[in-house]
């Protein structure tokens, strides 16, 4: 049963039951049903993190979309890659420690795949949103009481860069927010083509809610950058290599 009711033509469905996501999206100030869906994540063998992003944002976009009847579908996915390749969320205390000593005063990059459906008339777009982060210098002792917080467990790359007592993040380029698990700005660019965008953009509210000025917005809500168009249009060339190989086995 799909349970998409509950709000009386809900403009936004987050397909995903991220409590940040969730904050994330309110910040837009737009009403929205949480539809976490049940998509199983499966790594293809070759397929670069990008890739992968956009593919399960997809994913779980049309998963939830199919019960979808009004409003737009949201699917997001968040990938920590670091030297090419992608760093999952950790299974124990000791692969939250190694992960955060391998990220230790390196720099790596963060990818969200993000897609939106909408229900009626039919539309969907995959974007990709792509933050290279430095992390500083943190000691052992301070990994070990980050791991014992709890915190690292659910979460890609075992840290949240926002974090105030571990405060892992020695700078950024990019979008913040996209860190966190939702490209606020690429989505409200998105959102813009639907329709259903607020009038104001999300920079104020997201500058608020993260105790900083984010100087990368203005570029992000004009268009995507190069190297996200770049991933981008290879995707779309990845899918359509897929739709013609199942056309020919159809």
């Amino acid at each position: 049963m799909c349970g998409l009711d509950t709000l009386e033509n809900p403009a936004l469905v987050l397909a995903s039951g991220s409590a940040r996501r969730r904050q994330l999206l309110a910040l837009l100030g737009e009403p929205f049903l949480v539809r976490p869906s049940d998509l199983k994540e499966v790594n293809r063998v070759g397929e670069s993190p990008a890739v992968m992003a956009m593919r399960l944002s997809r994913d779980k976009a049309r998963a939830v979309a199919t019960c979808a009847q009004s409003g737009v579908v949201i699917g997001v996915d968040t990938l920590v890659c670091l030297d090419g390749k992608a760093v999952g969320k950790p299974v124990d205390p000791e692969h939250a420690a190694d992960i955060l000593r391998r990220l230790c005063g390196r720099s790596h990059v963060v990818f969200s795949g993000l897609t939106l459906i909408a229900a009626y008339p039919r539309w969907e777009r995959t974007e990709l949103a792509q933050t290279t982060v430095w992390m500083r210098k943190y000691s052992d002792e301070e990994i070990a009481a980050y791991v014992s917080s709890g915190d690292p467990f659910d979460k890609a790359g075992a840290y949240a860069i926002q974090h105030a007592g571990f405060a892992p993040v020695s700078h950024i380029s990019g979008c913040y927010a996209n860190v966190m698990g939702l490209p606020l700005c690429h989505l409200y660019r998105l959102l813009r083509e639907t329709g259903i965008a607020p009038s104001d953009t999300p920079i104020a509210a997201c500058d608020c809610f993260n105790h900083r000025i984010c100087s990368a917005a203005p570029a992000i809500l004009a268009q995507a950058s190069k190297e996200e168009q770049r991933a981008v249009r290879r995707f779309s060339a990845l899918e359509g290599d897929e739709k013609l190989r199942q056309s020919k086995h159809g």
